[in-house]
């Protein structure tokens, strides 16, 4: 949420700032702004609501030079997307400036206390008390990153900040708690900041990730960084290498699009070099616990939110079902709040695309906290979650920019699905059953392949039915948790209310709302259930009811049954779960566009959660 950039070197700031923000705007898009020290020594702030054109054309001919600046691009917390309270906030006499990531949680406390020494505050945000603290701790000729680290160790809360000003000029200070930031290492004397990787790339792929607790200093004689508690350290250097076009659309309409059609390739890569056919395993180098300690193990948590709750979700029915081990799904938001019953004996996995959701990651502290072994699966390398879990795995899946979750979602359902293998097979899973579940994961990104096929299909079934505004979807089994799925795409990018339900709970209450004005999208693979759904079916055609059915190729029988058919491959029941998603997605996705709604940024969403 929100997005950061910072840039010091020999180069014009602005156009970096700019480019960068461009990068970002997944991350926010309700104002952007930048701060930059001009040539003059002057310090420079030009901030607008809306997305980054809005500030381009603010800057258009009147552009701040000079080759120390900062940015962002705001996901609104405290106050609406304002002018006043866009970012970057400035100090009352203007020679200070800072953009803000994350939430302050004693800001009332600290706005009465600064009030009382005579500051004024324009803003309806957190943000301010920030610059005002590092202004009234900025006394005489103090380094700047002095008076920042005073004023921090009064916040407390989550915060990703960068700071200029114009009293200790060509500096950059940095500091992180609870909110990504990251350091890149250009070339010839350039240093930028960044929130994401991607504000960066262009620039350099030499990247330093901060902890939490760090405080970093940019200058023409190079970086540094201390710990507001422990005082000088040393972060690694780290090398991105993810290609530049995963953040372009390359010639897609939309990032949406592309990512949806990325996923024969994000699969094979989630899959590659993991799986050993002869001896129906999947070999997982991030699994760094012993056999032994593994079977220790007697019981699983995975914690996530949003998409990768549902994933959460099917990991669940997974692992019980290949490895008989209990598992528990929690959401993360509520997990830290309920005293959780974990030892060392309860293996918690935190699931999160960016890495750097602050629930998830809150849940995992707790459960250190308590003693439990801890496993990640996110996408980001080298992100506060990966870096902090006793072991995990990587998805591999790229930059994903569209803030609706596609591709990462079935990476991380794979994911899942390896590891229940892997736990599996050391716990009685036979050879054969192995071999089955090695030939469906394989099989996966030629099948998903061939559903794309059916893009235009989907999109004319979208065009019948573009002008409803509630849609039911139903699933049971391992299609229950796609049906919440396919219900949350829907929402996020169309503003259609959906909602998935299990099948069977639909005669509990939802059955009242069924009439031919709310269309049912019924889960219907050929699987042991499938004539349970059936009925189900049966039951919304009997109050005229409109249906959606998404079944298994050579299902000739359901068409009578169903006013429209979504036909997939042949898989398990466990990897079948991929399959049916596909469809889901493209149909959120061509009703959004018809409906004329911002699919990559839809409104008041943001892609990383990293405030609670």
């Amino acid at each position: 949420m929100c997005g950061i950039v910072g840039y010091l070197g020999p180069r014009d700031a602005s156009p970096v700032l700019l480019e960068g923000l461009r990068r970002l705007e997944y991350r926010g898009y309700d104002s952007a702004g930048i701060s930059v020290i001009t040539e003059e020594g002057d310090l420079r702030t030009v901030k607008k609501p809306g997305k980054i054109s809005v500030l381009e054309e603010a800057l258009n001919g009147n552009r701040p030079m000079g080759n120390c600046g900062i940015a962002h691009t705001r996901w609104a917390t405290h106050g609406g997307p304002t002018e006043v309270n866009a970012h970057p906030h400035f100090s009352a006499d203007g020679d200070i400036a800072v953009v803000h990531n994350g939430i302050i949680e004693n800001a009332d406390e600290l706005r009465e206390d600064l009030q009382e020494l005579g500051y004024e505050f324009r803003s309806e945000t957190d943000t301010e008390v920030i610059i005002h603290l590092i202004d009234e701790a900025f006394k005489g000729n103090q380094a700047l990153e002095n008076a920042v680290a005073a004023a921090l160790l009064q916040v407390e809360g989550a915060y990703g900040i960068a700071v200029i000003s114009t009293r200790d000029p060509g500096k950059i200070v940095a500091a992180r708690n609870g909110s990504p930031l990251l350091l890149g290492i250009g070339k010839d004397g350039e240093y930028l900041v960044g929130s994401d990787a991607a504000a960066l790339v262009t620039r350099t792929r030499d990247v330093v990730y901060l902890d939490d607790g760090d405080v970093a200093v940019l200058n023409g004689e190079g970086h540094w960084t201390f710990h507001l508690e422990r005082g000088a350290v040393d972060r690694p250097i780290h090398r991105v290498t993810w290609d530049l076009g995963a953040i372009e659309k390359e010639g897609f309409e939309h990032f949406m699009l592309k990512e949806i059609f990325e996923q024969p390739s994000s699969l094979r890569d989630v899959l590659r070099g993991r799986l050993l056919a002869d001896e129906g395993v999947s070999k997982l180098g991030g699994i760094t616990i012993s056999d032994l300690e593994l079977l220790r193990i007697k019981r699983i948590i995975i914690t996530a939110c949003g998409t990768s709750w549902h994933s959460a979700l099917l990991g669940e029915y997974m692992i019980e079902e290949l490895a008989r081990v209990p598992v528990e799904v929690e959401y993360a938001s509520e997990f830290r709040y309920k005293s959780p019953l974990v030892d060392e004996t309860t293996l918690v996995i935190a699931i999160s695309q960016s890495g750097e959701t602050a629930d998830t990651l809150a849940a995992l502290r707790e459960a250190k906290r308590r003693g439990a072994p801890t496993m990640g699966i996110v996408n980001a390398v080298g992100s506060t979650i990966a870096r902090e879990t006793d072991f995990g795995v990587y998805l591999h899946a790229g930059p994903e920019i569209g803030v609706a979750s596609t591709k990462a979602f079935t990476s991380q359902v794979v994911a899942l699905a390896l590891f229940g293998l892997y736990l599996g097979r050391r716990r009685g899973l036979s050879l054969e059953a192995g071999h089955r579940i090695v030939r469906a994961l394989s099989a996966l990104p030629n099948q998903v392949e061939r559903i794309l096929e059916k893009d235009g299909d989907i999109r004319a079934l979208a065009e019948k039915y573009v002008d409803c505004r509630n849609f039911l979807y139903l699933g049971r089994g391992y299609q229950f948790p796609v049906a919440l799925e396919g219900a949350l795409k829907l929402k996020e990018v169309s503003y259609i209310h959906a909602e998935g339900y299990p099948a069977a709970e639909m005669k509990h209450g939802p059955i009242a709302l069924i009439d031919d004005d709310m269309p049912v999208v019924a889960l219907a693979p050929t699987d042991p259930i499938y004539a349970k759904v059936l009925s189900n079916i049966e039951e919304v055609r009997a109050r005229q009811g409109r249906v959606i059915a998404v079944v298994t190729e050579g299902n000739t029988d359901i068409a009578e049954k169903v006013d429209h058919v979504i036909s997939v491959p042949v898989s398990l029941p466990l990897t079948q779960a991929v399959l049916t998603t596909i469809p889901l997605q493209l149909l959120a996705y061509h009703m959004a566009v018809l409906r004329g709604c911002d699919v990559d940024q839809p409104r008041n969403l943001a892609k990383s959660v990293t405030v609670e």
